[in-house]
């Protein structure tokens, strides 16, 4: 099932206008945008929640949605993709050890705080994967207070990524050796040891809602991957606008490999550094 007018199964009732809807009202939430090849996608997990909301048909569900703050959250919860694992696009990470951070040093002195921000982190391995990287390959990571933050629009992801449970898919690209020193196998699943889990904090932030992302202070280096890419031109440009003003000056930001903030806003420079291409706040 491909097409906005294709027929629908009767789980949901989802018929044309409302698929329109809905996709409106996620991408005002969220930035978020569902083209006709999506129907099938949204109606699954819309006809998923108002079984559990025990909604009779679209009609009274979106009566509710947009009343009930929970349920909205919920909504965003069941739309959004979490697909990552641990050192994904792992050539960052390395510019973040080998230039970013030595750079950003300079102008610091031993124990001044360093703060780095994985936004989006979905179930925590994005931003895991910046500690465990740091503590591996940056050798002065104990000199500075290095803070990392992983936030994400959907709560129950930030959930997951505070239990620190994950399956054999997500460490897969692991080396053993790290896996070995920063997991304890429980049956068929890794659980990041305590001290890793405690290294980083998890709050909620929506790239889209200014006031969410700046209730999270000024960052140094923010790495923004693989989000935009699932927006239209007018959320690109607020997010832009929104990790422009989250960023210290002389700030990093690291995007996805397929996203440019070149062609979005013009106020970041584009860096070429060995391991990766990157953004700087002047």
């Amino acid at each position: 099932m491909t097409g906005a007018g294709a027929d629908l199964t009767p789980a949901s009732g989802l018929d044309e206008s409302d698929f329109v809807r809905v996709s409106e009202l996620l991408r005002g939430w969220t930035g978020m945008t569902f083209g006709p090849n999506k129907t099938y996608y949204i109606e699954r997990r819309l006809a998923e929640r108002m079984r559990r909301t025990g909604a009779a048909d679209t009609r009274a569900y979106f009566a509710r949605l947009l009343g009930d703050g929970e349920e909205r959250q919920s909504l965003i919860n069941a739309m959004t993709i979490n697909e990552t694992y641990f050192f994904r696009e792992e050539h960052q990470f390395a510019a973040l050890a080998n230039a970013i951070l030595p750079d950003l040093a300079r102008t610091r002195i031993p124990g001044d705080r360093i703060r780095i921000w994985s936004m989006p982190c979905a179930t925590g391995e994005e931003a895991y994967s910046i500690a465990i990287w740091l503590l591996e390959f940056w050798p002065l990571v104990d000199a500075y207070n290095i803070e990392i933050v992983g936030s994400d629009i959907d709560t129950a992801a930030l959930a997951a990524a505070r239990r620190g449970d994950y399956g054999e898919r997500a460490v897969a690209r692991m080396p053993e050796p790290l896996r070995s020193a920063y997991f304890e196998r429980a049956g068929a699943h890794y659980r990041l040891i305590a001290d890793l889990r405690e290294s980083v904090s998890f709050a909620p932030a929506n790239l889209i809602d200014a006031r969410s992302m700046a209730a999270q202070g000024e960052f140094d280096v923010i790495l923004c991957r693989n989000l935009l890419i699932y927006f239209d031109e007018a959320g690109r440009q607020t997010a832009a606008s929104n990790l422009h003003r989250a960023l210290r000056p002389g700030g990093y930001l690291c995007l996805g490999h397929s996203e440019s903030m070149t062609r979005i806003d013009e106020r970041f420079n584009l860096v070429r550094l060995d391991d990766a291409i990157v953004y700087r706040r002047p």
